[in-house]
């Protein structure tokens, strides 16, 4: 199965503070992981999250899903891939790799389905200008 198009690489490095006593990333710091690489993933189409939020839409965590492939460790250089999976009438579905140094190997999948919501917390349809955005139809600051 091919990744989907537009993606977004964000390289990290493993801090201590990520790690267990086994040196090994932490199991809850995958989802950290996916959180900051869909945030780069908003960025790097010319608008932060906080602007979508301020344009009225939310975007909670409806259901998270990590699979645990092959350790990273303290120090690794990891690369977060993420892209769109999923197109609901008011959800996005994210999908996310966790790849080592050399992009060669992937040590965790895992994806994201989010609500659009209103600043009341009502479900919305997502917005035309988000659906243009993430797919990179648009640039827009």
């Amino acid at each position: 199965m091919s990744f989907p198009t537009p993606e977004t690489f964000l390289p990290h490095r493993i801090s201590y503070g990520e790690t267990d006593t086994m040196g090994v990333l932490y199991y809850a710091e995958y989802l950290h992981l996916f959180e900051r690489g869909r945030s780069e993933f908003i960025r790097e189409r010319g608008m932060s999250y906080a602007t979508v939020e301020e344009r009225g839409i939310m975007l909670p965590v409806r259901e998270a899903q990590c699979r645990y492939r092959a350790p990273a460790r303290y120090d690794d250089l990891v690369y977060v891939r993420v892209g769109i999976a999923e197109w609901g009438k008011a959800s996005i579905t994210f999908t996310y790799e966790i790849l080592n140094a050399d992009k060669a190997k992937v040590l965790a999948t895992g994806m994201t389905q989010h609500a659009c919501v209103n600043e009341t917390g009502r479900p919305v349809a997502v917005p035309d200008w988000l659906k243009n955005l993430f797919s990179g139809d648009v640039q827009a600051s």
